[in-house]
C-alpha cells in the first residue's frame, strides 16, 4: 500500500473510532456497528456473503502471451473513463458517521476525487434533504461528472429530483430500488416502495438521462429493468445493508449478465477490495464496478485526494492483474480467466 494511502487510512481509523475499525481485511466480521454505521444489517450475513462470494473465485495466471500493455479505459454513459471503477453512493454522514464529517465534505470527496482520477461517483439520498442537496452540489462543481441516486420514492417526487439532477448536469440518474424497505425512510414518514415495470417505464420516459436501477439480485428483476427501459442495472444487495441473508453479488452476477448483458449495461458492487476483485467482477459479466467502503475510509481520512489515491491504487492493481492473466484491454476479460475455488 502506498505510504500516503496508509497514512490516510490511519487518520480515518482515529476519526471513525467506534464506527469502523478500518480493518486490514474489510469483510464485516469485526464491524463495531451495523445500520446506522458501516456494517451490514441484522446478522451481517449479506455483507459477509459479498466478500466470500468473490473469494470463491480463483484467477488463472497466464504469463506467456503478447498482451504486454494494459488499457483500462472505457466509455460509460457518454463519458470516457480511465478505468472501470466508480465510487458507490455513500451518504448519511450525520447518522452513519455521527457527524464526524459533514454531508457536503463527504459528497465532494467522492465526486471530486473520482472526477480527478478520471472516473465517476454516485451520490446518495435519504430522509434528510441535505443528502441529495450535497450530492447535487458536488456534481455541479465537478462539471456534471457524477450520478445521483434517488430512493424509490413516489414517482412524481422521483421525477422532481431527476429535474434537479438534469439542472446539475449529471451524466445519468439512478434509483436504488433495493432501498424499498429501508426503515430510516419509513420512520421519517417518507414513502419508499417497490416499483412495477410500468412505473419504471414512466420514470425512464420522463428524462433523457440514462436511468440506472441499483439493487438487482435476480434474473427476473433484471429482465423487468430491461422491459421498463432502464439503461443500466447495478447488481447489488445494498452493501448488505437492506436485507439480511441475501447471496453475495458475485454469486448471482453470472446468471444475470448471461440473461441481459447484451440488452442493458450491467454494473456490480459488493465486497470489492482490490484490483483482483474488480477483475473477477468484470470476468463474471460486469461492465464496471462500484466501490463503497474503501472509498468511504479514504474520504474520511483524506478527502477528495484520498478518494483519488484509493481509486488509482485499485486501478494499478487491476492493471497488474490483467497483465498476469493475459488481458490487454477490458474486452479480453472473460469467464475463462476464472476458476471456481475448492
Amino acid at each position: 500500500m502506498p505510504a500516503k494511502l496508509a497514512s490516510i487510512r490511519e487518520r480515518a481509523r482515529v476519526l471513525l473510532d467506534g464506527i469502523c475499525h478500518v480493518c486490514p481485511v474489510c469483510d464485516g466480521r469485526r464491524c463495531p456497528t451495523g445500520v446506522p454505521g458501516m456494517g451490514g444489517i441484522g446478522t451481517g450475513a449479506s455483507f459477509r456473503n459479498n466478500v466470500t462470494a468473490l473469494a470463491a473465485w480463483q484467477v488463472n495466471m497466464r504469463v506467456l502471451h503478447d498482451r504486454k500493455d494494459q488499457d483500462l479505459g472505457l466509455r460509460l454513459f457518454g463519458q470516457k473513463l480511465a478505468f472501470p471503477i466508480l465510487g458507490a453512493a455513500v451518504a448519511g454522514a450525520r447518522v452513519n458517521f455521527q457527524g464526524r464529517v459533514s454531508e457536503e465534505e463527504l459528497a465532494r470527496a467522492f465526486v471530486l476525487g473520482a472526477a480527478e482520477a478520471g472516473s465517476l461517483s454516485l451520490t446518495g439520498d435519504g430522509p434528510l434533504p441535505e443528502l441529495m442537496d450535497a450530492g447535487l452540489k458536488a456534481i455541479k462543481a465537478a462539471g456534471g461528472r457524477g450520478i445521483p441516486v434517488i430512493k424509490p420514492r413516489e414517482d412524481g417526487e422521483i421525477v422532481n429530483l431527476i429535474r434537479r439532477a438534469e439542472d446539475a448536469g449529471a451524466v445519468a440518474v439512478a434509483i436504488d430500488v433495493d432501498a424499498a424497505g429501508l426503515v430510516n425512510m419509513t420512520r421519517a414518514g417518507q414513502l419508499v416502495e417497490p416499483k412495477t415495470v410500468d412505473q419504471v417505464a414512466g420514470i425512464a420516459a420522463a428524462t433523457s438521462l440514462p436511468l440506472i436501477l441499483k439493487g438487482i439480485m435476480t434474473v427476473a428483476d433484471a429482465e423487468a429493468a430491461v422491459a421498463g427501459g432502464a439503461a443500466a442495472i447495478v447488481v447489488s444487495n445494498h452493501g448488505g445493508r437492506a436485507l439480511d441473508h441475501t447471496p453475495g453479488t458475485a454469486a448471482v452476477l453470472p446468471e444475470i449478465a448471461a440473461a441481459v448483458g447484451d440488452k442493458i449495461i450491467v454494473l456490480a458492487d459488493g465486497g470489492v477490495r482490490s484490483g483482483v476483485d474488480v477483475l473477477k467482477m468484470l470476468a463474471l459479466g460486469a461492465r464496471a464496478v462500484l466501490v463503497g467502503r474503501p472509498l468511504a475510509v479514504a474520504a474520511i481520512g483524506g478527502g477528495a485526494a484520498g478518494v483519488r489515491l484509493q481509486l488509482e491504487a485499485l486501478a494499478d492493481d487491476l492493471a497488474v492483474a490483467m497483465r498476469l492473466t493475459g488481458c490487454g484491454d477490458l474486452g479480453d476479460i472473460g469467464p475463462g480467466i476464472l476458476k471456481k475455488g475448492w
